[in-house]
This record gives structure tokens, C-alpha cells and sequence, in this order.
């Protein structure tokens, strides 16, 4: 850990027991302990074992979750139960991945599997995989430590040298993640820093997948997507990655002062953006769509890839990739309309989360041995990039055909779907990999065990996102690169006449976002307010958008203190 980062992460400690001074913490972890204790005796039924993480890169053994979880997340409070014991469940399983290695921390994807002792790997990658890379930023930005976000991006970013992880091994926005990092906590310097590997990274992707026409092909399982209807080709998925990438090099250079970069790097978005809007919008489909490639294409030459037949021609079904423009691109307003299939019970509507294709297409679900396939199952890493996308869309100006009920919707069967029930009968929360939208069976491994093939390797996969669509989705933070603070939450006032999130890290501070319809829950106001180090800042009398300036110096306990230093 470098000690620029140890001196914030103690800045943070001291904000946490100054403001505690001035005012006591507006919730008591102590209260949502019984949680973790669930979580174990489930974990315990379940596997057989409690299995904390790997030891430390000094060697001892991993720290147990409840004292980790005290220590490093913001702690939430919701009259929905099971949006709260959710949201605690979410970081138990994601304390699993954190391996502090002699390098930094490092963020994997699997728990370690029994034919790798070792967890550091042949190729030191530590069995991290980059496709859901962008996840684990998004949400170890909200953690005390921030090491464990910067070192993770880091280690990413490592210069090219033999060693150093695949960070193309799949597709995966991972410049746009390094600035969600820098956006939450203010660290511009975790960017600037890795500029010269953003562009290095940027320019290999050029290289190697973007043919003539400026478009990028991708293979479905190199999106991590396999089996998907559409195939390989010019998906909506890398393009739009690649867009959003683009705009966060530009928006870095300008941070490092190189206006030249930036020009550069925001023309690219826009060309690209360009052809999204022109080539992969489907008019009779009103929706985003896989083309296939050009004949002089470089996908060609690949082993893997499974020739459509034609040129150029689009798809012709509806995938849940295709909302992935309004979260990494720039749709034309007129293309919202595909927002109607979310919820059309022949698009991609079920009743745990959306399908990742078309119920109407005659190839919805075709039959195939792998256990992991994208022509139908919902998956819970599709499911926060839709309600991520969703979020982007919705804090877009102007009218839209969808709004926050259809929100809570979506994030509500989300947290349905991430249960299981043990051979007893009783349900116990999980996530794992892909599952039937209908049911609620996790496909992949019922096969598995099926064919008594790597059973459990879906055990707590740390293949998508929960509370950071929680922050900046349903509470409605949405990280800003200046010391505005803004929400605007998609909550429903009369579900929820009361909710909290405290001690969340902000641009070196910690917030509390509190929402009391009648004062009587918190004693601290009636309204929505913000509070900075244990200082409210700003508030209103109904739920809805509400802004404040952030203090550049909070005094807490008469001492005087920058949080920028």
C-alpha cells in the first residue's frame, strides 16, 4: 500500500471517530450483526465449511467478515428486509475475494479452486479474470480501504511485460472503471498516474479488433457471453465499452493538462459512438444488435469464430447487451423506445430479473451441453449492467419511456433471484452463476452436479454488482468529478418512509444520505438530508433530487483538518 493511500485510508479512520465525537454514528453496525452470524450458519450448512479468504500477504490467516465489514462498508438501513439482508449478503460474499497479496490487493472472480493450491497462479493473475473486473472497481470504490479499488486497478494496468494479468483476455470498460474509482473518492492521481497504460491499452484493442470501418468485433465468449443467439461480430458490448473508455482517457488527459489527448481521444468516442448509432441500431427492431462482420474483417482469422454466413447483416434479435449504450455510450433519444422490451412478457420480462435474450425468438433457450450460456438465462452480471444502464438512462434530461417504478421493479427481483434452497428445503441467500428467469434454478450448477464436473465452482462468484447499483441506482449518488454532491433517489416514499446509508467514503469524507418521512426513525430531522463527516449539509421535506456543495474543510471535534490533503 503506498503511503499517500495509507495516509487517506487513516484520514478516513480519524473523520470516522471525529464525527463520531461530534455526533454519534447515525447507525449501529452492532444491529446488523445477526446477519453475518446467518451467513455463516448458512455458508456452513451449505459447503460444509466457512471459508474467510486467503491469508495475508504476511501470512496470516484471513480476517473473519464481521470484523472486516465493521471496519470497511457503509452500513445501510431499509424497512425492505430483504433488500438489507441482501445488501449485507452481498459484501460477506465479496470479502471472499479480497486477496491481499505482497503487491497490493487483488479482486478475484472464483474462490480458489482445489486443483490450484496456490493461489497466486502460474501467470500471477491470482485466478482474477477482467471481465467482471469493472464490477469489483465499482464496488470496492464505496470501502474504508482504498487501497483495495486503486491497488486492484493497479494491478490491472500492470505495464506489458511477460507476468503481467491478461487484461484483454475479455472484453471489459476498464478506463471507465479506473474514473468511476477516482470519481467516488476524489484520488485524480489514481488516473493520471495510469494514463500512460490506458492509452497503451486502448491502442492494443485498436490493434488487434478493429477493422477498417472503424467498428471493433468481438467473440461472444470473449465478451464473456458465450452461447449467445446472435454470435460474433460487432457487438454492442465491446463498441459501446470502447466508447465509454474513450471519453474516460479524455476526460483523464485533461486532468493530466494534455488537451491534445484529449481532443484525440474524444473524437475516437465520437466516431464510434457514431457508428453504433448508424450500424448496430436495428429500425424494425427498434433495438441494439449484433452485426456480423465485414469480409475483410479480422474475426475471420480467429479459430473460435463461428461464421454467421453474412456480411454486415444485422442479427435480427433482441439481447439484453443491447441496453449497454445507455450506460457506456450516447443512444439518440429516439432509440429509448427499446426500454418497452424490459418488461414485454414476449422481450425479456421473468419474474427473477430479465432474460439475456428474446422470449420470442425461436432460438430463446436452444439446447446446448455448456453449462454456462447467454441465449436465455438471466444472469446476475447482465442484471447490473441492465439496471446500471437503467440508472444512466433514467438521470438522462428529458422525458423517458420508462421510470423509477420500473426500477425498483427490476431491482427487486434481483434481489429475489439470489437464493437458494439447501437440501432441507430451507432458503438461504447465494449468487452464483446463470439461472432460470422463471424459477429461480441456478442453471449451472444444477449441470454441474449433474455431471459431478466442478461442483461448487459457482460457490459466492463475484460476477456482477450489488451495491453499487444500491448507492448510485436505487439511493441515487451519482459520483461527480467536482465536490458537488447529488441524489437523486428512485425510492418509493410510501414503501419506504424511511432509509439510511452511513459512513460511506466520498471524495475523502464520509456521507450519510438518510431519508425520515416523520423524523421519529432517526431523531435527527424530518426529510431527506445529507451529512458530511457527521455534519448535515443540505435536506428537503420530500424524497427527490436534492445537491450540496462538499465542504472543502470539515472541522469535526475543534480540530482543524483538511480532508483534501
Amino acid at each position: 500500500m503506498s503511503s499517500n493511500t495509507s495516509a487517506r485510508a487513516a484520514l478516513l479512520l480519524f473523520l470516522a471517530s471525529a464525527a463520531a465525537f461530534a455526533q454519534p454514528p447515525l447507525l449501529n453496525p452492532a444491529n446488523y450483526r445477526h446477519y453475518v452470524t446467518t451467513f455463516e450458519a448458512d455458508e456452513l450448512a451449505a459447503t460444509g465449511k466457512i471459508y474467510n479468504g486467503e491469508p495475508s500477504s504476511s501470512g496470516q490467516p484471513a480476517e473473519a467478515a464481521w470484523p472486516w465489514m465493521q471496519q470497511e462498508i457503509p452500513f445501510f438501513d431499509s424497512p425492505d428486509k430483504a433488500t438489507e439482508e441482501m445488501y449485507y449478503f452481498r459484501w460477506y460474499a465479496f470479502k471472499k475475494h479480497v486477496v491481499d497479496t505482497p503487491t497490493g490487493y487483488v479482486i478475484t472472480e472464483w474462490l480458489p479452486k482445489p486443483n490450484f493450491p496456490n493461489p497466486e497462479h502460474p501467470d500471477g493473475s491470482y485466478g482474477a479474470l477482467v471481465d467482471a473486473a469493472p464490477f469489483h472497481l465499482g464496488e470496492a470504490r464505496w470501502l474504508h480501504t482504498e487501497a483495495i479499488a486503486e491497488d486492484d486497478a493497479r494491478f490491472w494496468y500492470k505495464p506489458d511485460v511477460p507476468g503481467s494479468p491478461n487484461i484483454r483476455k475479455y472484453s471489459a470498460a476498464m478506463a471507465t472503471a479506473v474514473r468511476a474509482v477516482t470519481l467516488a473518492n476524489g484520488d485524480r492521481s489514481l488516473a493520471t498516474s495510469l494514463l500512460p497504460q490506458l492509452t497503451r491499452v486502448y491502442h492494443d484493442w485498436e490493434t488487434a479488433q478493429q477493422d477498417s470501418n472503424g467498428l471493433f468485433w468481438s467473440i461472444d465468449t470473449r465478451d464473456a457471453m458465450e452461447k449467445s443467439i446472435s454470435g460474433d461480430g460487432y457487438r454492442p458490448t465491446l463498441n459501446s465499452y470502447m466508447v465509454s473508455d474513450a471519453r474516460a482517457i479524455a476526460a483523464t488527459a485533461l486532468l493530466a493538462r494534455n488537451q491534445q489527448l484529449a481532443n484525440e481521444y474524444t473524437a475516437k468516442a465520437d466516431k464510434l459512438n457514431r457508428l453504433i448509432e448508424t450500424v448496430l441500431w436495428n429500425p424494425r427492431d427498434q433495438f441494439y444488435e449484433v452485426v456480423s462482420p465485414a469480409k475483410d474483417s479480422g474475426i475471420r482469422a480467429e479459430k473460435k469464430f463461428i461464421d454467421p454466413g453474412t456480411i454486415l447483416k444485422l442479427a435480427g434479435v433482441r439481447e439484453l447487451i443491447g441496453y449497454n449504450p445507455w450506460n457506456f455510450s450516447s443512444p439518440a433519444p429516439s432509440h429509448a423506445v427499446a426500454w418497452n422490451q424490459l418488461f414485454d412478457p414476449q422481450g425479456f420480462d421473468g419474474k427473477y430479473g430479465a432474460t439475456t435474450a428474446e422470449r420470442r425468438s425461436p432460438r430463446f433457450r436452444f439446447v446446448s451441453s455448456d453449462q454456462c450460456t447467454w441465449n436465455g438465462p438471466a444472469w446476475p452480471f447482465a442484471m447490473t449492467q441492465t439496471l446500471n444502464a437503467m440508472a444512466a438512462y433514467l438521470d438522462s434530461p428529458g422525458s423517458h419511456t420508462i421510470d423509477f417504478k420500473d426500477y425498483r421493479l427490476l431491482f427487486s427481483r434481483y434481489v429475489l433471484a439470489q437464493h437458494i434452497h439447501l437440501p432441507n428445503g430451507r432458503l438461504i441467500d447465494w449468487i452464483d452463476e446463470d439461472y432460470d428467469a422463471d424459477t429461480d434454478e441456478w442453471i449451472a450448477k444444477d449441470m454441474l452436479l449433474q455431471k459431478h464436473k466442478q461442483v461448487g465452482r459457482g460457490n459466492y462468484y463475484n460476477h456482477s454488482g450489488f451495491a453499487d447499483p444500491l448507492i448510485t441506482g436505487l439511493i441515487g449518488l451519482r459520483p461527480r468529478a467536482d465536490d458537488t454532491i447529488e441524489i437523486t433517489p428512485a425510492i418509493d416514499p410510501k414503501a419506504w418512509p424511511w432509509f439510511a446509508i452511513d459512513a460511506l467514503p466520498y471524495h475523502h469524507h464520509l456521507l450519510t444520505i438518510a431519508w425520515d418521512s416523520t423524523g421519529h426513525r432517526y431523531h435527527r430531522g424530518q426529510g431527506l438530508s445529507i451529512a458530511v463527516d457527521g455534519k448535515v449539509i443540505a435536506r428537503r421535506a420530500t424524497l427527490g433530487h436534492l445537491s450540496a456543495a462538499l465542504p472543502h474543510s470539515v472541522q469535526p471535534a475543534g480540530e482543524d483538518v483538511d480532508p483534501r490533503n
